[in-house]
C-alpha cells in the first residue's frame, strides 16, 4: 500500500522545534553518549534501537532517576520474554511522582473536575501529605513490599493517593472503575488475592447517582484474603460494618516513607479486555514504567511543570495509569469523573478550557462524534492554552485529524495532533507523538524512542509501505515482568511470541511509510482477508461513519466450512434513519469508491447497537467466533461486555444461518 502523500497537514514551527525537550534531550545525549546531533528525529531513533543500553541509561541520567543502590548495567539478558533492565538498582516510583513537592509545594499536583466542571486542585503538598498519611497507615494495616491492594474507584483524587500510597510501601496497585459490576472486578481482582480494598459507595454518572454499596458487599464476601476496606464516601452514605474511614486514614501529617525495591519489583497489574476467557491480569515493574513513562511523557508529550495534563479516562484503562504518571514531569494532571458527553457533547473541551489543559487526550470515537454533532471546539470555547490533542482506544480516522485542524485553525490555534498506538500490555505507545515531526493525515507520526517497531510478512520479512504484523524486535522497559497466575510463564509467551519466536507480536496490522510515519488498521486477530488480500476493519468503519445515517458499525470475515469466506457488515444506524435500498446503494457506494471494490461487504445487516469492551473497543474477535458457531458462553467472557443483550442477535443470527 503505498503512502505518497508529500503535504503535512500540520508542521512545527522552528521555535517549536528548537523549545522542545526532545531537541535539548538529543543535544544532551549527543554530548554525553554519542547519539547524532545532527538529522533529527529520524537519526535520533536509529541510535536509540540500535544503542539500546545507552539510550536508557541517557534517558535516566537526563531525567535524573534516583537508584538508591546503583545498576550493575542497564540491560543484563536482553532475550524476550525476560529482559532484565537495571539488574541491582533500588529505587521508589511514588519517590519520582512526587519529587516536585521538594520545589513547588502550593501549586496544583492534581486538578479535580465533575460533572459540575468546576476544577478543585490539590497542591503538591497536599498530595504528598495524604500519601504519607495513607502509606503509615497501610503498613500498620500489615501490608508489606509485593502484597496486593486494590481499588474501586472511579477517577478522582483519592485513587491517586491509594495507587502513590501503595507503591510507597512497595506494595502491587490494581483498580477497576466502579461501572464494572462485580462479576468483572472479581474476574480480576480474585486472581492477585488483594489484602486491601479501597472502594467508594456510588458515583455519579450522566447526571444521576449510581449506589455500589450492593457491588461492594459482594466483593467484601468474595475476596477472602481482604484484610482491610477502606470507604470513600462520595455519595455522603456512612462506612459499612467493619470498614474504616478514608479522612481518619489521611489525616495525619506525615511525609512518605519510600520503600526502596529492586527495579522490576511488581507496581501495577493490568487487565486485557478478557473477552475470551479470563482477563489476563499484566504485571509491570515500578522501574520499567518509571522510565518508559518519564521517556513517553517527558519527551514524546513534551510534558514539564508548566503543562496541564487531561486525558478523558477511567480507572479500568490504562490511560488512567498513564495519565498519573504525568506526575513524574512535575506537570498537573486534571482529573475527570463522569460522563464524556454531560450534559452535552462539548463537555471535554469545556473540561479542557476550564483547566487551561496544554495536552489534551481523548479517543478517536470522541472526535468523531463531537464532528457529527456540529461542536465547534474553538469557536465555542477558548482553548488558547491546548497546544496538543492527542487520541488512542482506536485510530484517528482522516476526516478527524481534518476536522480538528480546521476547527483549531479557524480560531488561529497551531494545533499539533497526536494519534498514539500502544497497548495494556506494555502500558505505552509503540508509535505516536513527536513535538519536532510534521503530522500526516491518518498517520502517527512516529515509533517511540528505544521502540524497534517494524511490519512484518508471515515469514518474518520486514515490510515498508505495505501491510504487516506489529512486531517490536527488542525489549521495551515497560513490557510485562510477567503475568500474575503463569507460572511457567506460558501465557505470557503464547499471547505474545508464539508466532515469531523472540519478537513480540501485537495482534495489530500496520504499515510502516517510506517517511518514517506510522499507520494502525486495526486487530490482525480480526483482520478481513478476502483472496489473499489483507484488509483492516479500521479503514471501513472510518469511510462508513462519515455517513450521517450511520451511529456506528462492525464488519467481520468469516471462513466457511466451504472454504467460502462471507463478510457481513453491521450496521447501527442513528435515529430516524431506515436501511432502505437507497441507503444500501449509498453504502456500497461509497466503500467502494474510498476503498476499493474488495472492500464492499457481502451483506449489510442493521443491528440493535454494536457491543464494546468495558473500555470502549468494538468486539470483533467474540463477534466472528459467535458467528462461526461457537456457543456465547465460550466465545465472550461476559463480564467484560458493555452490553451483553446486543450479543444475543449476533447468536440468533448464526443460528438462522446454519
Amino acid at each position: 500500500m503505498p503512502t505518497v502523500n508529500p503535504q503535512p497537514l500540520w508542521q512545527p514551527d522552528p521555535q517549536r522545534i528548537a523549545g522542545a525537550r526532545i531537541t535539548r534531550f538529543q543535544t544532551w545525549a549527543a554530548q554525553h553518549h554519542g547519539a547524532p546531533a545532527e538529522g533529527g528525529y529520524a537519526a535520533l531513533h536509529r541510535w536509540s534501537v540500535a544503542e539500546l543500553d545507552t539510550f536508557w541509561q541517557a534517558v535516566a541520567e537526563w531525567f535524573d532517576v534516583r537508584f538508591s543502590t546503583p545498576y550493575a548495567r542497564v540491560l543484563g539478558d536482553r532475550t524476550m520474554p525476560g529482559a532484565q533492565w537495571f539488574p541491582g538498582a533500588t529505587l521508589n516510583y511514588a519517590e519520582h511522582a512526587l519529587r516536585a513537592t521538594a520545589t513547588r509545594p502550593e501549586e496544583p499536583a492534581l486538578l479535580y473536575v465533575d460533572e459540575a466542571h468546576e476544577p478543585r486542585p490539590v497542591t503538591w503538598a497536599e498530595l504528598n501529605r495524604q500519601v504519607g498519611s495513607l502509606a503509615a497507615e497501610l503498613r500498620a494495616l500489615g501490608v508489606r513490599p509485593g502484597d496486593r491492594v486494590s481499588g474501586y474507584l472511579p477517577n478522582i483524587p483519592q485513587a491517586v493517593v491509594a495507587l502513590l500510597a501503595t507503591a510507597a510501601v512497595g506494595g502491587v496497585w490494581t483498580s477497576c472503575a466502579p461501572d464494572f459490576g462485580a462479576r468483572s472486578v472479581l474476574d480480576r481482582f480474585q486472581q492477585v488475592e488483594p489484602v486491601v480494598l479501597f472502594t467508594v459507595d456510588g458515583y455519579r454518572y450522566g447526571g444521576k447517582e449510581h449506589d455500589r454499596r450492593d457491588t461492594v458487599a459482594e466483593l467484601r464476601r468474595d475476596l477472602p484474603t481482604l484484610r482491610a476496606v477502606i470507604h470513600i464516601p462520595l455519595l455522603g452514605t456512612e462506612a459499612p460494618e467493619g470498614a474504616l474511614e478514608w479522612e481518619t486514614l489521611t489525616a495525619a501529617d506525615t511525609d512518605p516513607v519510600f520503600e526502596q525495591v529492586p527495579f522490576d519489583h511488581p507496581l501495577w497489574v493490568l487487565y486485557s479486555s478478557g473477552t475470551t476467557g479470563l482477563p489476563k491480569a499484566i504485571v509491570q515493574s515500578q522501574g520499567g514504567i518509571l522510565v518508559e513513562h518519564l521517556k513517553q511523557l517527558g519527551l514524546h508529550c513534551d510534558l514539564g511543570p508548566e503543562d496541564r495534563f487531561f486525558w478523558y479516562t477511567s480507572t479500568g484503562w490504562m490511560m488512567w495509569n498513564f495519565l498519573v504518571s504525568g506526575l513524574l514531569t512535575g506537570t498537573t494532571i486534571v482529573l475527570y469523573d463522569g460522563s464524556p458527553g454531560h450534559p452535552d457533547t462539548g463537555a471535554q473541551w469545556r473540561i479542557a478550557e476550564r483547566t487551561g489543559a496544554t495536552l489534551f487526550g481523548t479517543s478517536a470515537a470522541y472526535v468523531m462524534a463531537c464532528r457529527k454533532a456540529g461542536v465547534h471546539p474553538g469557536r465555542d470555547h477558548d482553548l488558547s492554552t491546548v497546544q496538543c490533542v492527542a487520541t488512542t482506544g482506536s485510530p484517528l480516522p482522516p476526516d478527524g485529524f481534518r476536522w480538528l485542524h480546521d476547527e483549531f485553525a479557524e480560531s488561529g490555534a497551531d494545533l499539533w495532533i497526536a494519534s498514539v498506538s500502544g497497548g495494556t500490555d506494555v502500558c505505552s505507545c509503540f508509535a505516536g507523538a513527536v513535538p519536532t515531526l510534521p503530522v500526516y493525515i491518518g498517520e502517527l507520526q512516529a515509533p517511540g524512542l528505544g521502540t524497534d517497531l517494524q511490519s512484518w510478512d508471515p515469514s518474518g520479512a520486514p515490510l515498508t509501505d505495505e501491510v504487516g504484523e506489529l512486531v517490536v524486535t527488542n525489549p521495551m522497559p515497560s513490557m510485562p515482568i510477567r503475568f500474575w497466575n503463569d507460572p511457567d510463564g506460558s501465557r505470557y509467551h503464547d499471547s505474545y511470541f508464539d508466532t515469531y519466536p523472540g519478537v513480540w507480536r501485537h495482534g495489530d496490522w500496520i504499515t510502516l511509510t517510506s517517511r518514517g510515519s506510522v499507520v494502525i488498521h486495526g486487530r490482525s486477530d480480526s483482520t478481513l482477508n478476502r483472496q489473499g488480500v489483507r484488509m483492516g476493519s479500521a479503514d471501513i468503519y472510518e469511510a462508513v461513519e462519515r455517513l450521517p445515517e450511520i451511529r456506528e458499525s462492525l464488519v467481520i470475515g468469516v471462513e466457511q466450512p466451504d472454504g467460502g469466506y462471507w463478510m457481513p457488515l453491521f450496521v447501527h444506524l442513528a435515529p430516524g434513519s431506515v436501511l432502505d435500498e437507497a441507503l444500501l446503494t449509498r453504502i456500497k457506494q461509497t466503500i467502494r469508491a474510498q476503498l476499493s471494490p474488495r472492500h464492499v461487504p457481502d451483506e449489510i445487516i442493521e443491528v440493535p447497537g454494536v457491543p464494546h469492551t468495558l473500555t470502549g473497543k468494538r468486539i470483533e474477535v467474540p463477534v466472528k467466533r459467535l458467528l462461526q458457531g461457537t456457543p456465547l458462553e465460550k466465545a465472550v467472557n461476559p463480564g467484560s461486555i458493555d452490553n451483553l443483550d446486543l450479543l444475543h442477535f449476533y447468536e440468533d443470527l448464526a443460528r438462522k444461518r446454519t
